[in-house]
């Protein structure tokens, strides 16, 4: 209980303080118009209330990472806490706000061309970044689609299709599928704006009511950090990188980086960003480390002298090949919270995914309108651009979800790391003007390339460990660390050449 109480309040603290530091390294002009007052057009630039922006930035985050992921990190043992509180603050919330903050000054730019501006004017790295991120969104939607659509058809015992062995709930894609196109194709305030709020609250409202029943009554049970941080999982694969990537939207997502460009069309006062940005991430910190202290508590058993942990490792044991994660949100759920938990479990576990996949198509529809400089206010330039990520998405359900889902997640950790460069190098061009700054936050770089090095050391090194990347053997897996560290310098020593070049420039 102490190690929760302690992480939640240093979330809370880490909003209205480190929040703060970076939004004035950043320098708000609360003058400044936004793109959403300059570039209204009903569509996609459209002012919205700040309370309405924040709840659906919030949905869009979170989907179910911040739940998923962090009931598979608890696995890793009770050093899953510090990874949650510090990678939400020092890593996750920075990231989020740069990624919509920058966003408000280029214009609504989309998060390729943010990244390609700051880490390269050449045709090239946009392209590769613009390809990247719209893979990226592509296996998001797939995975947001595929777990819905057959947690559905369970339900509704409805018929599937046989595919090279595996079924696959046809009926529910295809219904889901209907839903995407209305999502995406929409202007953003008459859907996502709309009902999206709603669906946030619920989220937040399941996860506080999981908190009030485990602080309640289930105290004595939770894991404590002072237990030891050694690793607890049972599947040989080490704790770093490997819990840094399972708990990847509860701490920091590349997905964010996609998302945040699509709110930022709508704020109408930078005043706001920090609120809408930062705050969602830290509001999704918060519902990671509940979800996380309940997986781990939960299967406790006091009486036989049985750790949570342990017994959520049991508990894993007894279901080989099934999404343990959903499991744990259905049993905790209905056993804390009754008949109204296990409603709020069906609205967690498929309507949060579904509403994450849409307007993840609708930023791929928005990137790819941006490189083509397509207005899209004519609905067949809209349908134009979505039939085809629409069609990539259909045929990618029928791909083995598994392997869908292990690229996602190196692919979503890569990307990023490109957020957090860029942002890097616009804070270290801003302090370098006096014109702007002065030399009051002229080390204010220093917020995003710590957290850019971390993460640049986390995936070089989870693609040459993990087992869906070269899977170096363990008694070598020294080397793969040695590696990543080498790379991590290199784009240290990068960064310090090209910043002897800058000169000081106006942001």
């Amino acid at each position: 209980m102490i190690t929760f109480i302690v992480a939640l309040i240093l979330l809370v603290v880490g909003f209205f303080t480190y929040g703060t530091l970076v939004e004035k390294i950043f320098g708000i002009e609360p003058e400044r118009k936004t793109p959403a007052l300059t570039k209204t057009d009903g569509v996609d630039f459209v002012p919205m209330a700040p309370w309405r922006i924040f709840l659906v930035q919030f949905l869009n985050i979170a989907g179910l990472g911040p739940i998923f992921g962090a009931i598979m990190g608890i696995f890793y043992g009770p050093a899953a806490f510090l990874w949650i509180v510090f990678g939400t603050i020092f890593a996750g919330g920075v990231h989020d706000y740069l990624s919509g903050m920058l966003s408000i000054r280029k214009g609504g730019a989309s998060l390729p061309d943010i990244i390609g501006d700051e880490l390269g004017k050449g045709a090239g790295l946009k392209m590769f970044i613009r390809i990247l991120t719209l893979v990226l969104l592509i296996l998001l939607t797939t995975t947001f689609l595929s777990g819905p659509a057959t947690l559905l058809q369970g339900l509704a015992g409805l018929d599937t299709m046989d595919f090279q062995g595996r079924m696959i709930p046809i009926v529910w894609v295809l219904i889901i599928f209907g839903y995407y196109a209305l999502a995406t194709v929409l202007p953003v305030d008459k859907l996502i704006g709309r009902f999206y709020p709603i669906f946030g609250g619920i989220l937040l409202f399941m996860g506080l009511g999981i908190m009030v029943v485990m602080l309640g009554w289930h105290s004595s049970e939770m894991p404590e950090v002072f237990d030891g941080l050694q690793n607890r999982q049972t599947n040989g694969l080490p704790l770093f990188p490997m819990m840094f990537v399972s708990i990847a939207c509860g701490a920091i997502s590349g997905f964010h980086g996609t998302q945040s460009p699509i709110m930022a069309r709508c704020v109408t006062n930078e005043r706001q960003g920090r609120w809408i940005f930062y705050g969602a991430m830290v509001a999704e910190g918060i519902l990671a480390l509940i979800w996380a202290a309940a997986a781990g508590t939960f299967f406790a058993d006091p009486e036989k002298g049985l750790y949570g942990i342990d017994g959520l490792q049991a508990f894993a044991a007894q279901h080989p090949g099934e999404n343990i994660a959903a499991l744990v949100i259905d049993k905790v759920s209905r056993s804390w919270l009754g008949t109204v938990g296990g409603i709020l479990a069906i609205v967690g576990v498929i309507a949060a995914p579904i509403t994450s996949g849409d307007t993840a198509l609708r930023s791929a529809r928005l990137i790819v309108a941006d490189f083509l400089k397509w207005d899209q206010r004519p609905i067949p330039k809209r349908l134009i651009i979505a039939v085809p990520l629409f069609l990539c998405v259909f045929g990618m359900v029928f791909v083995d979800f598994n392997v869908v889902w292990r690229y996602f997640a190196w692919t979503n950790q890569t990307l990023a790391v490109f957020t957090l460069w860029a942002g890097t190098c616009w804070l270290y061009k801003k302090g370098q003007s006096d014109q702007v700054q002065g030399t009051k936050y002229r080390y204010g770089y220093l917020v995003a390339m710590i957290p850019a090095l971390f993460m640049t050391m986390v995936c070089s090194s989870y693609i040459l460990i993990a087992p869906e990347g070269l899977h170096i053997a363990p008694e070598v897996r020294w080397l793969g660390y040695v590696i990543a560290g080498l790379v991590t310098i290199g784009c240290l020593f990068g960064f310090i050449n090209w910043a002897k070049k800058v000169k000081r420039v106006e942001c």
